[in-house]
């Protein structure tokens, strides 16, 4: 190994080194200097490890409630949440892997639609004796839901990326609490649709060809007849 890449290498374990050893400093912390998530209103001070607290974040047409962990490896003023967790199932022991998702009830009124878990991942009896070994609760919070369709107005991609605002979880909240409106959703979608322009393109297809994808259909099929 040449004398430049041993001089990589102990820098990363350095780095390494520091990185597993460093705390955040409380008070700045607790002014959002350094953590990726918290709430400018009633600040969260940052701990020594992790700090599973109760949020609720609101998007343009509901909320959710979800854990927050403060880090310094998110920008203040950024959330980052997965959007694969949070699988649920409306039955107990159909619709979706029990070790892996959450029975929930969901209540609707007047085009608002609310989502409870009843309960989590829990040990159950089946012919798989790990079955019986189950040790966690939470699998998650299905938060796609709350999400209003907003497709880019050049590829037709739906866009993830939106303004938020986080805030403390209320009494009366509880982890994986999801409510959306979907006379909201509707009037966000059409401002979105008042945004785009009526196929086809310039070129006289759907939607253009060099947006890549992982199946890329023929060329003939990007043709509007």
């Amino acid at each position: 190994m040449g004398s430049k890449r041993i001089c990589i290498a102990l820098i990363t374990i350095i780095l390494c080194a520091v990185a597993a050893t460093a705390k955040p400093n409380e008070a700045k912390a607790a002014r959002g200097m350094l953590v990726g998530i918290y709430d400018p209103v009633q600040p969260i001070a940052a701990p020594d490890t992790t700090f599973p607290t109760l949020v609720k974040l609101r998007t343009q047409i509901g909320s959710f409630v979800t854990r927050a962990w403060v880090t310094e490896g998110i920008r203040p003023g950024v959330l980052g949440m997965s959007h694969h967790l949070g699988r649920w199932r409306l039955k107990d022991e159909i619709g979706g892997a029990r070790s892996a998702t959450a029975l929930v009830s969901i209540a609707r009124e007047h085009g608002r639609y609310r989502m409870r878990q009843e309960h989590g991942a829990r040990p159950f009896e089946s012919n798989d004796p790990d079955s019986q070994r189950i040790w966690w609760n939470e699998v998650g919070v299905h938060q796609n839901l709350t999400f209003p369709v907003q497709p880019d107005p050049v590829s037709g991609m739906h866009c993830w990326h939106q303004r938020v605002r986080l805030e403390r979880a209320g009494p009366e909240d509880r982890y994986g609490d999801i409510e959306v409106d979907t006379e909201k959703a509707h009037e966000a979608y059409k401002e979105w649709m008042r945004q785009t322009r009526p196929a086809p393109g310039p070129d006289g297809s759907r939607r253009p060809y060099w947006f890549d994808r992982p199946l890329r259909p023929v060329k003939a099929a990007y043709r509007v007849p």
